[in-house]
């Protein structure tokens, strides 16, 4: 199995867990990511898959048709989008999405009824909560938020109506493991386990081969890759799930455009390369991190020091470009540090190509109530950075002056 620089294994067919049935060659990671579900276009040629932008298509007679009937429905682009993320998961089905959000409504609305019960990581994105927490109750679904690190507080959470185990792993803003496979051997016949990738991506890690029922992923983020597209996905392994997903999104009509479709699809032919800059950034920044004197602590899978080390190497190939931190001297400190970036971009968002810098308390995490954040150790002290693939010591530098910077305008001294 090849390694890359960091010693990593490389996923390709086999390493990424996929079942046999799901396998269509034993091609390596990037190869799938560029081949398939793209084949040259039958009619011209184009090596390119087309952006079908058509709202309809025409039939040969009243129910006959080429497999596509109305762009809601089904559309080729998307088509292609959807085959080629599959591979690149393992997972034999796939169903894009409009939003990461919508995404995530899919893979656990479509399932639930009234009176369903979900288990959730506590630490988990600020809009998954918020979907969690104030609108599956309309409808009777309730969920438990729990340390998913604790199997037993997990356990303890388990309901006679629990449907769901909803896991996110490397989480967010804290950056906490999962262990995927043992929260699998929890469920019993009637109960999913859905994992949510994003941070992760299928190059890093497959929850599928762990045990996983449900994976989905924020396209917008490092599948896409360039910040210019937002977008979801969800993959299954299981034909009746899949069914489900299907069902919704055409019911619901969560779907992306073909345009939206071709910009991930474009991206994530580069998620092998972009991945391994991004991972290499991230973690000489987190190494960096480590020794300024006005950090207090440091939120990154790929340092020995994380508590979590030993299970991101077993779980994953990789450990990604998200890093968060503390400021030592707290909330005011770590807002003047984000305002004081220049290569980072202060927003929203993360896994493109570009570096960007937030803070959870207000932006990502701004809707989830301010005592379940402080419970957490989401704090106004809190900063997280989305690594890009910039050059390094650009980085470094521009970190090391805003955090020089932040010392001034805050007042805080080299003692600290």
């Amino acid at each position: 199995m090849p390694n890359d620089a960091f010693g990593h294994p490389q996923p390709n067919s086999r390493t990424a867990g996929a079942p046999e049935a799901a396998v269509a060659s034993q091609r390596g990671f990037s190869t799938r990511a560029i081949r398939t579900g793209q084949d040259p276009d039958k009619t011209t040629g184009a090596t390119i898959v087309p952006v079908y932008q058509t709202a309809t298509f025409t039939q040969d007679a009243v129910g006959v048709h080429k497999g596509y009937d109305y762009s809601r429905s089904g559309n080729p682009t998307r088509s292609a989008l959807e085959a080629q993320l599959a591979d690149l998961e393992g997972a034999k089905f796939s169903v894009a999405y409009g939003s990461g959000m919508a995404a995530a409504n899919g893979a656990s609305f479509s399932f639930l009824r009234a009176g369903d019960h979900i288990v959730a990581t506590k630490d988990l994105y600020g809009g998954t909560h918020r979907l969690f927490a104030n609108v599956f109750p309309r409808y009777g679904i309730t969920t438990t938020f729990v340390e998913m690190c604790d199997l037993e507080e997990t356990r303890a959470a388990i309901q006679p109506n629990t449907k769901l185990f909803w896991v996110e792993t490397p989480t967010n803003p804290l950056l906490k493991i999962i262990d995927i496979a043992a929260i699998a051997a929890l469920k019993k016949p009637g109960q999913i386990v859905a994992v949510d990738n994003t941070f992760a991506t299928p190059y890093w890690q497959n929850p599928l081969a762990l045990g996983a029922d449900v994976v989905m992923h924020s396209t917008t983020k490092y599948l896409g890759g360039h910040s210019d597209v937002v977008g979801g996905i969800v993959m299954t392994n299981d034909a009746d799930l899949h069914q489900q997903f299907a069902y919704l999104q055409n019911a619901v009509g969560a779907v992306p455009g073909p345009w939206d479709a071709y910009l991930v699809l474009r991206g994530s032919k580069t998620l092998a390369l972009r991945m391994r800059e991004h991972e290499r950034n991230a973690h000489a920044v987190a190494a960096f991190l480590e020794t300024r004197d006005d950090v207090s602590a440091v939120y990154y899978p790929g340092l020995a020091s994380h508590e979590h080390h030993e299970l991101a190497k077993k779980q994953m190939r990789g450990f990604g470009g998200i890093v968060s931190f503390r400021h030592r001297a707290g909330a005011e400190a770590a807002l003047a540090f984000a305002k004081s970036t220049e290569v980072f971009n202060l927003a929203t968002s993360l896994g493109g190509v570009e570096s960007l810098v937030c803070s959870p308390w207000t932006m990502t995490h701004g809707s989830v109530p301010p005592e379940h954040k402080t419970a957490l150790g989401i704090g106004e002290d809190l900063v997280r950075l989305s690594v890009g693939i910039e050059d390094c010591g650009d980085l470094i530098d521009d970190l090391t002056q805003a955090l020089d910077r932040a010392r001034v305008e805050a007042n805080i001294f080299a003692s600290v």
